[in-house]
């Protein structure tokens, strides 16, 4: 749209009477409108300088440019890269596009919806968002301390997107074959501490152990830290061989709290995340450590504009 354009539906809107509707839909889309070049600004200043990502040395030199990005020669292998290079942001097009898709990702839209909203294809909607994904949660995992609660809640499995099923498939979603939790159930281990750092694990399918435990939730912990579970044996081996103070909320027998012992913090996140799901209409088991860690980054509320999480998304691990 040409200059002279602009100016007749500038005037042309002047003379209407917008309604409060129609003026915050025109805001909105202001606001959505991008400078050319903006993301590939964010791009470089959030990398800084990167290392060469097949060596690791910090010692490289200006190579020129390719689409948009500069590019740097490492000094000891000789190979090029770029900010991008190595990250799971490697290798994706319309880059104008990705703020007005991390938009889409805020409001947690679903993947037809982001694709019609940003004009791409459905399969680009789906690869970019465990992209972006994939790259936000490079980040090291927060310590927990203090005091800690730890829960587990399970999810159907699901082979959502599979050509071939090991199973007979199910209608509707459908419902596991056996009662209570079994091989049929994916684990979804969430431990979260006062404070609201809050680390969440898919630790396979069953109900977990104190193997699992001691890998996932272990490496997280402090070491005064003062562990809350429910009466599951895994917890009170796992506590006993990791050397930190573990007390058990009984809740078959009723008792929900004692004092300031209690898991609400974490089953108040379980019921967040399944009540958020559920507008994804199933997700595939593959992809469900994906969407724990995105729910995550919404709940903790730190990144709330599409500029944050591409800095994010981009900045070294």
């Amino acid at each position: 749209m040409g200059t002279v354009d602009i100016r007749v539906l500038i005037e042309a809107l002047m003379q209407q009477q917008l309604s409060g509707d129609q003026v915050a839909l025109l805001q909105g889309f202001l606001a959505n409108v991008e400078q050319p070049g903006q993301c590939l600004r964010l791009i470089e200043e959030a990398a800084g300088r990167p290392p060469c990502p097949r060596c690791g040395c910090q010692r490289s030199h200006r190579c020129g440019q390719a689409s948009g990005l500069q590019r740097y020669r490492c000094v000891v292998c000789r190979r090029s890269f770029n900010a991008l290079t190595g990250t799971p942001l490697a290798r994706l097009r319309l880059r104008d596009k990705w703020l007005h898709y991390l938009q889409c990702l805020i409001e947690s839209t679903p993947v037809r919806s982001a694709a019609k909203r940003v004009r791409v294809a459905k399969s680009t909607s789906f690869r970019w968002r465990h992209r972006f994904i994939t790259a936000l949660l490079r980040t090291p995992r927060p310590q927990l301390s203090g005091i800690v609660e730890a829960d587990e809640t399970y999810h159907l499995e699901s082979q959502k997107g599979s050509r071939h099923l090991n199973r007979p498939p199910r209608k509707r979603g459908g419902k596991a074959s056996q009662r209570g939790i079994s091989s049929e159930l994916d684990c979804i281990l969430v431990a979260r501490d006062r404070n609201r750092q809050t680390c969440d694990f898919v630790t396979g399918r069953g109900p977990v152990t104190a193997g699992q435990l001691l890998k996932h939730l272990k490496p997280v912990l402090a070491p005064d830290v003062l562990l809350i579970s429910d009466s599951a044996k895994a917890y009170q081996a796992f506590a006993k061989h990791a050397g930190i103070t573990h007390e058990a909320i009984n809740l078959r027998a009723g008792i929900r709290a004692r004092g300031a012992l209690h898991i609400q913090g974490v089953n108040g996140w379980h019921g967040r995340f399944k009540t958020w799901l559920r507008r994804f209409n199933g997700v595939a088991s593959r992809y469900l450590a994906n969407y724990t860690g995105w729910q995550r980054v919404l709940d903790a509320a730190e990144l709330t504009a599409p500029k944050q999480w591409l800095r994010a998304a981009v900045a070294p691990a």
